[in-house]
């Protein structure tokens, strides 16, 4: 049954209207620039941890980076290695996660050529495949990332290992 909105609702933005309706009654919103952290603090844009996100699949980029976001990260999406491979000479990430299985430039040579690179030693790198092989896992340690996970990803799994991995 839908119902009708009050006169305030009416006169109210919509943004208002649905931002009012994400928090208790008498609770604020955060400001402008927050977000939450996994552990349900707020950080400022600033303060988030910045990670790279690497698949020719649009649909797993986006739901890794929503996932990402959503645990407080700042999330930049590519489609390639060589997009990634520029966005990091760019721009320093707090953590990269890579598909393996890429057309051109696949995740084993991205991670070889970002391990080379000054400030990326010890940054988490995490592999993900659909297409698992025999040798995949240590073939992706071995070019240079830190854990591998197989498609499809449990949120809780991934969020668990990059928290791990940045401790």
């Amino acid at each position: 049954m839908f119902a009708a909105p009050t006169s305030a609702q009416a006169a109210a933005p919509l943004w208002a209207i649905s931002a009012a309706s994400r928090f208790s009654i008498g609770q604020t919103p955060p400001p402008p620039g927050y977000a939450p952290l996994a552990g349900g603090d707020m950080a400022t844009e600033k303060d988030k941890p910045r990670a790279l996100v690497v698949d020719d699949a649009p649909d797993v980029t986006e739901m890794i980076a929503l996932l990402l976001k959503y645990a407080g990260y700042d999330v930049v999406t590519v489609y390639s290695g060589s997009q990634a491979l520029a966005a990091v000479q760019r721009e320093q990430f707090d953590a990269l996660i890579s598909d393996i299985g890429m057309p051109g430039m696949n995740g084993y040579e991205l991670a070889e050529q970002v391990r080379a690179l000054p400030g990326y030693e010890r940054v988490p790198m995490i592999a993900v495949t659909g297409f698992t092989m025999y040798d995949d896992r240590d073939r992706a340690l071995s070019s240079g990332f830190n854990a591998f996970l197989t498609k499809p990803i449990s949120p809780n799994d991934l969020l668990s290992l990059l928290a791990g991995l940045r401790s």
